[in-house]
């Protein structure tokens, strides 16, 4: 368990081949079932405990574990995460090939995701062109929720 905190980055295999230099042995298959009872499966989660232990104990942190923090911190926002203030306000789009069919030619769907309400909206077309990019608008959506939703200034 300690070796989890002290090194978060580290998978099950790196870390019983250390329990092994230890003197323990430990299968990697072992090391995930003793995780799996403490909640400690992901980087993620051992991030988290690590941060608790910290802040519970006052421990100071070594330069790997700042640097697995600083690194999922980093990860984190470069994956874009942000907070969607109503319905409607920003969708996410993306227009891509799907295949052919016989008789048809080729075929390309249109995906919108409204981020606030995670529901998706999906559009087949058989032609990739810039003109079927606004083809979905998220204002009806927003019209359809605005009794739900307060303060709403994407309507």
């Amino acid at each position: 368990m300690g070796l989890a905190i002290e090194q978060p980055a580290w998978g099950q295999v790196r870390i019983s081949e250390a329990l092994k230099r230890r003197g323990l042995s430990i299968s990697p298959a072992g090391v995930r079932c003793v995780w799996q009872r403490h909640d400690l499966t992901s980087m993620k989660l051992r991030l988290k405990a690590l941060e608790s232990k910290a802040a519970q104990d006052g421990i100071l942190l070594t330069e790997a574990q700042i640097a697995a923090l600083e690194k999922a911190k980093a990860d984190k926002e470069a994956h874009g995460e942000f907070e969607s203030e109503c319905p409607g306000y920003c969708g996410a789009q993306d227009t891509f090939y799907v295949g052919t069919l016989k008789g048809v030619g080729r075929v390309y769907q249109q995906t919108v995701v409204d981020t606030y309400a995670k529901v998706g909206f999906a559009k087949l077309y058989d032609r990739k062109t810039p003109s079927l990019q606004p083809r979905f608008s998220m204002t009806g959506w927003c019209r359809s929720t605005r009794s739900t939703v307060s303060g709403c200034r994407a309507c």
